[in-house]
């Protein structure tokens, strides 16, 4: 149930990025449910694998460069999906900055109403 919750606040939160940037278009709400989804899934496998790849420029820049993997992963979903558009690396940034801090907020939210045992 709260991994549904989760899913379902986190395709409202890419329908609020589109609604709040300009550079962010999402079509429909299936279209940011399976964004989301997407999001999810490449944040899962496909990041750490890039975080351990980059991990020399993460310290240079003294995890700056996350930001940038940040940005990747939304762009990736974006050139994957039909429904979620992003006009070009900048937008991908700004979009993954306001999607993140959204994510961090439901996180909070989920884990006060859903306490764990």
């Amino acid at each position: 149930m709260k991994m549904l919750i989760r899913w379902l606040l986190l395709a409202g939160a890419l329908l609020l990025v589109a609604h709040l940037y300009p550079g962010v278009v999402v079509t429909s709400f299936t279209s940011a449910l399976i964004a989301a989804l997407v999001l999810g899934l490449l944040n899962t496998i496909v990041r750490p694998i890039l975080v351990l790849l980059t991990l020399p420029a993460t310290l240079l820049t003294l995890g700056l460069f996350l930001f940038v993997i940040n940005a990747l992963m939304f762009w990736a979903a974006a050139s994957v999906l039909d429904g979620l558009a992003v006009t070009g690396f900048w937008a991908a940034l700004i979009g993954s900055l306001i999607y993140s801090l959204c994510g961090m907020i439901i996180e909070v939210v989920v884990e006060r109403l859903f306490p764990s045992d």
